[in-house]
């Protein structure tokens, strides 16, 4: 197999400079560059520099992936949006780690060696940028999801002990975005394991509500001169710059806030997790023969139906089936065939066998002699060459 390496990088916050262009321009010829973006793909050699350099000076998104299973995901969050204490439950050994500039967070989400090789054999990691990138809007918005995510990929690679203490679970495991969603398949974290972390979220839960409750508490607290300064910067294209302020400053504010009404959720051991994840992946099973057996009731129900408007005119079905054979090709055999197996199964619900194999005795009488179309019904078990 040839090797196979996929990086892309994005600028979110501020666009690359010209300067800034032309130096990653002179690490790679082949590149596409643009303001907010490089991509590149190695079939051979390899990117001629450190993507957490890169990711240190230029970008606030990366994904990388190789056809030798592995893939990468690195956000950059300005330093001001968590405190270093908060990484310190949810990093592994490798599946999440988190690195620090003067400025900015690094996160990083690696997959390696995964065992799903149909997986790196076809995808060539293009799609996943589009599907990741919104989870630093949620890291931005303080959602800890993702980096639960982190955490519980390593329980799923085996990298966490089982007598180890899961992080506090954030709100609304059971309930994950389409970017946290992504991040699962992303990183192959096991379902079972999903399921199980999801059950701290208790039914009915308002997690959204609450934010949005939290939200028009700050508001309506920010000073009026606040809020026209941040207008003024969003009418002269300033967003970016607006919106990271506001969730900086609604960030800082949502941990002063006393949190002794909200009782903190149960820590639970790996070994636990692993008994409910068990249980998950058995009620998943029984759940799946249930639907199985209603999908195969639906089917056979049809079926049935089919088979009675045979039934309505035999006749019919035997000239039309005299026709196609008449015609004396490959395509109206198999079309004989599927329907002559069709009627069959017809005389079998709504009269009998025996008046079946007469009408297709009859029925060979005038092609037993169509080799093709003979090898055909054996195949099925419709007729036998004795016959």
């Amino acid at each position: 197999m040839s090797e196979y390496q996929y990086y892309e990088f994005i600028a979110i916050d501020e666009p690359l400079t010209p300067k800034q262009m032309a130096e990653l321009r002179a690490c790679s010829s082949r590149a596409n560059i643009t303001p907010t973006s490089f991509v590149n793909v190695y079939q051979w050699g390899d990117l001629k520099a450190n993507p957490v350099d890169w990711m240190r000076r230029y970008f606030d998104a990366h994904v990388y992936v190789a056809n030798w299973c592995t893939c990468v995901l690195c956000l950059r969050l300005p330093k001001s949006v968590f405190d270093a204490g908060i990484f310190r439950a949810f990093k592994t050994e490798t599946t999440f780690s988190v690195k620090q500039t003067r400025t900015h967070w690094l996160l990083e989400w690696v997959l390696d060696e995964s065992a799903n090789y149909e997986r790196f054999a076809q995808e060539d990691g293009r799609g996943w940028m589009g599907r990741l990138a919104p989870l630093r809007d949620e890291l931005l918005r303080g959602d800890m999801r993702p980096l639960y995510l982190g955490w519980l990929a390593g329980v799923s690679a085996g990298e966490v002990s089982e007598k180890s203490a899961e992080p506090q679970p954030p709100p609304g495991l059971s309930r994950l975005s389409a970017a946290q969603q992504s991040l699962v398949e992303f990183l192959e974290i096991d379902e079972d394991l999903l399921s199980a972390a999801g059950l701290v979220d208790p039914p009915g839960s308002k997690h959204d509500s609450e934010g949005d409750a939290e939200l028009d508490i700050w508001i309506a607290a920010l000073p009026t001169a606040e809020k026209n300064a941040m207008l003024k910067w969003l009418l002269t294209g300033h967003a970016q710059q607006a919106e990271r302020k506001l969730k900086r400053q609604f960030l800082a504010w949502r941990r002063d806030q006393p949190s002794g009404a909200k009782p903190a959720t149960p820590r639970r051991k790996v070994a636990d997790l692993h008994k409910l994840a068990a249980s998950a992946a058995e009620a998943r099973k029984k759940q799946a023969a249930i639907q199985r057996k209603k999908a195969e009731i639906e089917r056979q129900a049809k079926r049935e139906t089919y088979l009675r408007t045979l039934a309505d005119d035999f006749n019919r079905c035997w000239r039309n089936a005299d026709k196609r054979a008449e015609r004396g090709i490959a395509s109206t055999y198999d079309e004989v065939k599927r329907s002559l197996v069709d009627l069959s199964d017809a005389y079998a619900l709504c009269a009998t066998r025996a008046d079946f194999d007469r009408r297709l005795a009859k029925f060979m009488s005038r092609h037993g002699k169509r080799g093709a179309l003979v090898r055909r019904l054996v195949e099925a078990g419709l007729w036998q060459k004795s016959q």
